[in-house]
């Protein structure tokens, strides 16, 4: 064979690689560009602050809020506070199955994360308040949570720490009387819709197609065309819709969840708030942001890992048998959900001198 023609087949040959190595490179970057934009379609990215015109978010009620959230001494046992469940070391959880409430009583639920809750369409499992001013509010006279007998002995507790009626007419100004109740969760709320996490997927969606791995993609592709994008889709995720929890059998024969007393027998979610038969079993979908790091799983905390998590919430809801790949792919994508902590929550403020009066 002549030079002439070794050459011409040498060029034919690395002018055919290079237009299959530039058709896969399109085609990466076709497929990489649309799985952005079913993100984009389903996911928002999380916006700067969670107030709304009725609900502002103004710097005096934050730093107030702030304090008050962290205050132990408006319960009645000197030990509860919004803090005492939604702790900073813990990403806004305390890591138990099942909290520990006023006076050491059992709360037979989970409890979520503070982080990003404000952004929710309602609170509590059964999605019993509105929002974070009315579950703020609600909880003061709990006998589970702050173990007031009425509004009223919350106030005077909160109006016996003199320094914070300074804080209460900053925050609250022209008011007769600012320290009040209703002022406590506004306060408590306005530092809520603060506490926002924003995460590698927000600057994904944003655009930032290198803000998560390769896996996490393959993770994400699965999360929408498995179908769990179809409850946990939006901003958060999730949080803005009930569901029944076990569509596909019942929920306790895989997580393992045992009856509760406080609800003589199973958790039946909604249903103990409404006593309608319809609402059984139905929960607030929950949010999946920071999901990675605020184990345990559940409304009971019955499940301890977030692969077995995913495994069990495909069977039930989807009736899909993932595999370790599935699992795995799915796990890395949930993982770029966890996000910065705000520094206001991450540092405990320093609160007025003042004793606890039982």
């Amino acid at each position: 064979m002549s030079d002439r023609k070794t050459l011409k087949i040498a060029a034919f040959a690395a002018l055919t690689l290079s237009v299959v190595g530039a058709s896969f490179l399109v085609s990466a970057a076709d497929g990489e560009a649309e799985l952005l934009a079913r993100a984009q379609a389903m996911f928002k990215p999380l916006p700067e602050t969670a107030q709304t015109p009725d609900r502002p978010v103004t710097p005096a009620r934050v730093e107030l809020g702030r304090a008050l959230f962290f205050e132990t001494r408006v319960s009645s046992d000197g030990k509860q506070s919004c803090a005492q469940c939604h702790q900073p070391m813990f990403h806004g959880t305390d890591a138990l199955a099942e909290s520990i409430g006023n006076q050491g009583k059992r709360i037979p639920r989970n409890v979520p994360t503070v982080l990003n809750t404000a952004l929710q369409f309602s609170q509590h499992y059964g999605g019993n308040r509105v929002d974070v001013e009315e579950q703020a509010v609600k909880a003061l006279p709990s006998g589970l949570a702050y173990g007031n007998a009425d509004l009223a002995e919350a106030e005077a507790r909160l109006r016996a720490i003199s320094a914070y009626r300074p804080m209460f007419e900053k925050a609250f100004p022209g008011e007769a009387e600012p320290v009040t109740a209703a002022n406590w969760g506004l306060a408590i709320g306005a530092y809520e819709r603060t506490l926002l996490t924003p995460a590698p997927f927000d600057r994904y969606l944003k655009g930032d197609t290198s803000a998560i791995g390769s896996n996490a993609k393959r993770g994400l592709e699965k999360f929408m065309s498995y179908g769990c994008s179809g409850c946990h889709g939006g901003v958060v995720l999730g949080g803005q819709m009930f569901q029944k929890f076990g569509i596909t059998q019942n929920y306790w024969e895989l997580t393992g969840s045992t009856e509760k007393e406080l609800f003589k027998g199973r958790d039946k979610g909604r249903f103990h708030d409404t006593k309608d038969e319809a609402d059984a079993f139905m929960f607030k979908v929950q949010q999946l942001r920071n999901v990675a790091v605020t184990p345990p799983y559940f409304h009971d905390g019955s499940v301890a890992t977030l692969p077995e998590a995913v495994r069990i919430m495909a069977k039930l809801q989807l009736g899909r048998d993932l595999n370790d790949a599935d699992v795995s792919d799915i796990v890395a994508f949930l993982e770029t959900l966890t996000g910065e902590m705000p520094e206001n929550f991450v540092n405990a403020p320093v609160l007025p001198i003042a004793p606890f009066l039982n």
